[in-house]
């Protein structure tokens, strides 16, 4: 869980540029494993669903095997997670890959989409606040 507060974090912090544009900012969990979601509400600072069904997840869900930890990777997002102060735990499913959607309104459809290649592989924010730029050009940022 420690890659994934970092990234919400991350993401969190265009919040402001977000509610000028009137673009909300969800988070979509597959479960809540003792105070985990609590855990996370400090570093998220939109709304936050519960997917029990793992629904959103998709009919195919993508996951990374127990071998996925000796990927080099891996253990580099861990360290950069952890020496940025964030600490986690590792209860829970755990092997299930998540992602990052920019959703655009009516039937504009999905406008970027990151999925997790591997543990801690997060969204370039560059390329989320320059999305937010160009959709979005002359109505503020």
């Amino acid at each position: 869980m420690i890659v994934y507060l970092q990234e919400a974090s991350e993401l969190s912090s265009l919040k402001p540029q977000l509610d000028e544009l009137g673009v909300p900012l969800y988070a979509v969990v597959k479960e809540n494993v003792g105070t985990e979601i609590q855990d996370f509400r400090p570093h998220f600072a939109g709304e936050i669903f519960l997917d029990e069904k793992q629904a959103f997840y998709g009919p195919q869900q993508r996951k990374m095997g127990g071998l996925g930890f000796i990927r080099l990777g891996v253990w580099q997002n861990f360290i950069r997670a952890w020496r940025s102060g964030y600490q986690g735990n590792v209860n829970g499913e755990g092997f299930i890959l998540g992602g990052v959607f920019v959703i655009g309104s009516g039937e504009q459809g999905v406008l970027l989409e990151h999925r997790e290649k591997e543990f801690g592989d997060k969204v370039k924010l560059f390329s989320v606040h320059l999305l937010l730029r160009l959709h979005f050009k002359g109505r503020g940022l």
